[in-house]
């Protein structure tokens, strides 16, 4: 019967680890298709708890991480769906994300909690129209056209920014 209980708590222990060590990036990508920092929460809470119960469907051979992501997008459609709102991220975008959170996920662990001190130092880099972008969209939780409001510009001009400050600081972060 000890043996039983030790087996569980390790289980407990074992998915509490990989959850904490996954817990900021999934807040970030839930973030992203939200845009709104109650609702990602939401739903990374949802997510965990999934993963949770279904974790013996869990294949070990792939990435936890992008496992819980999945999990996240299937969660954040069955929001969109459930309150009639359509979905306004394509498959391909969709991709794309996952594709770029695998990079921060390599990036986080070759340079360990250390990345986001690196991320810091690079956002300082930014010229300072791509840097008001990503002050209002990414810290303030301003959406593109909120942002493009108060930058004056239009909301094509934000996203193009956006874009080009993610790939700025892709580059910074490969190259520290």
């Amino acid at each position: 019967m000890e043996a039983l209980v030790m087996k569980h708590e390790t289980k407990e222990e074992t998915f509490a680890d990989m959850a904490r060590e996954h817990h900021r990036e999934l807040l970030v990508y839930a973030r992203a298709l939200t845009r709104e920092t109650h609702q990602s929460r939401d739903i990374v809470q949802d997510s965990l708890v999934t993963a949770w119960e279904n974790q013996e469907r869990f294949d070990v051979t792939r990435d936890f991480g992008s496992w819980l992501r999945g999990i996240i997008r299937n969660k954040w459609r069955e929001t969109m769906r459930r309150n009639n709102k359509q979905i306004a991220i394509e498959d391909e975008v969709l991709e794309s994300m996952e594709a770029e959170m695998l990079t921060w996920q390599e990036l986080r662990q070759d340079g360990g909690p250390g990345v986001f001190v690196k991320l810091e130092a690079c956002i300082g880099k930014l010229p300072e129209a791509l840097l008001g972008a990503v002050r209002s969209f990414y810290y303030e939780g301003c959406s593109t056209e909120e942002t493009a409001e108060k930058l004056e510009v239009a909301g094509a001009t934000v996203r193009k920014r956006l874009e080009r400050s993610r790939e700025a600081l892709r580059q910074c972060l490969e190259n520290k």
